[in-house]
């Protein structure tokens, strides 16, 4: 069997060391808001060349708390509207309508699978007040015509960059630093990912960070004083340590994923019945998931699960379609709807072999060739 994402040789890669970051905690006596986390902040912050970094319990509320900052300083108000792609996992849509504001969904281009840039000005209109680009895939959403609207309408741009951890556009600008401020998720399945539920906020803005410290501590900077009705929402000791030891290795997994992708990309381009999001050769994706597209996607899923390749769908059910946005359920956006119908995400991941990768592509081969 090869799995989709070994998750215990991820972790089995650096064992030594997250064990003795985790055994100086525990012996440290000191489990929230010490030393780990003000490192891993600052090392982040570093990383993705922002200014701050908030640590806070996962990438959800990481979004959350974006849009709850610029509520509570006044940037956003209920019921604005924020351009969001249709094509995304839910969780950047829960933020949005958490906050009582309105997600304005926009197609992705089935060439990327990210946000069509060339269709966001038409869903533009006095109640526009951001953009939230999603890199879904580990793949960069990030546009110069996106920031050329965000210019001309003066409006925020905020990333979810969940699954692009260490992605890079061609001038050498980290996703989480192109916008105003940007989510992240440290799932234990992402490229960067703890040993349970994590996130960060990344941004150069220093109101926005400073209330979203205190909105993830109960409302509160100060001891017993509560400037906001905030939330117990923080990142601990001992997942700040795991991501400060894999941090150091970010880049060398993300290379590693790279050069997977790029064997799938050798093998499978070609192919007639299956076909992949465009190669981008100015920006440097990190390739969190690889997806292809297939008419036959389940009989080619049952058929490596066979052959003993485990896949997973991301997603089966966009969120437009989702029983908790009932409302939406009568919406048609068919580029999504035929993402979701097509789409299988095939294994990679910081561990996988590349004689793996070739086995894979040579399975599906079989499979298109097989009637």
């Amino acid at each position: 069997m090869i799995p989709f994402l070994e998750l215990k040789q991820v972790t089995a890669a650096h064992s030594s060391e997250i064990h003795e970051a985790v055994r100086c905690v525990i012996d440290s006596g000191w489990y929230l808001q010490g030393d780990e986390n003000r490192c891993f902040e600052q090392e982040y912050a570093a990383y993705i060349g922002t200014r701050y970094c908030v640590g806070v319990a996962n990438g959800l509320d990481a979004l959350n708390w974006i849009f709850r900052g610029y509520l509570e300083l006044g940037r956003l108000q209920p019921g604005d509207e924020i351009i969001v792609p249709a094509n995304t996992f839910i969780a950047t849509i829960l933020a949005i309508t958490d906050n009582g504001l309105k997600p304005i969904l926009v197609e992705p281009d089935i060439r990327t699978l990210e946000m069509d840039d060339s269709l966001i000005e038409e869903r533009i209109t006095d109640r526009t007040k951001a953009i939230c680009i999603v890199h879904l895939y580990g793949r960069c959403a990030y546009t110069e015509r996106i920031r050329q609207i965000c210019d001309k309408y003066d409006l925020l741009l905020i990333e979810d960059n969940a699954q692009a951890h260490g992605c890079k556009t061609l001038d050498g600008r980290r996703t989480g630093s192109l916008g105003d401020a940007a989510g992240h998720s440290f799932y234990p399945g992402k490229n960067l990912g703890a040993l349970g539920d994590a996130g960060a906020v990344t941004t150069n803005d220093g109101d926005l960070a400073g209330a979203i410290r205190s909105l993830a501590n109960y409302g509160s900077s100060q001891k017993y004083v509560f400037q906001y009705q905030g939330r117990n929402s923080r990142l601990d000791e001992i997942q700040a340590a795991v991501l400060r030891v894999k941090l150091k290795y970010l880049d060398e997994d993300n290379t590693h994923r790279a050069e997977c992708a790029h064997i799938y990309y050798d093998h499978l381009s070609e192919l007639s019945g299956v076909s992949l999001p465009v190669f981008l050769s100015d920006v440097q994706n990190v390739y969190h998931l690889f997806p292809v597209l297939c008419e036959r996607r389940d009989e080619l899923q049952s058929f490596l699960k066979e052959n003993g390749v485990q896949t997973v769908i991301h997603y089966p059910i966009p969120p437009h379609k989702q029983a908790c946005y009932r409302d939406w359920n009568g919406l048609s956006f068919p580029i999504t709807e035929f993402i979701a119908e097509h789409e299988l995400s095939l294994p990679i991941g910081p561990t996988i072999q590349q004689e793996d990768i070739r086995q894979i592509a040579d399975t599906i081969g079989a499979f298109l060739n097989k009637d």
